[in-house]
């Protein structure tokens, strides 16, 4: 489940660089309505950050208590964040 953290929080913060360079180029747009404001601002990638730090201590809480449910949840996360990553990826590099 570490494992499975630290490759969530790693994807993230790739997620958050990525989009923040994407956009202020003009390549890509932020997806997510409630970042979509603040995804020029310096804030940007500090919230991005703290967002998924948050989330991981949420996600090991879960797993102290119910862990085949955290393991299944963050593990949808990490192929979701995987694909979006992979994507912002191929706009960067196409």
């Amino acid at each position: 489940m570490k494992y499975l953290l630290a490759l969530l929080i790693l994807l993230n913060i790739a997620d958050g660089v990525l989009t923040h360079f994407l956009v202020e180029r003009g390549l890509a747009r932020e997806g997510n309505p409630f970042l979509l404001r603040i995804v020029g601002e310096p804030s940007f990638i500090t919230i991005k950050v703290v967002g998924v730090i948050l989330s991981a201590v949420i996600l090991w809480d879960v797993y102290r208590r119910r862990p085949k449910l955290a393991l299944v949840s963050t593990s949808c996360f990490v192929v979701a964040y995987t694909v979006i990553v992979l994507w912002n990826s191929s706009l960067f590099l196409g």
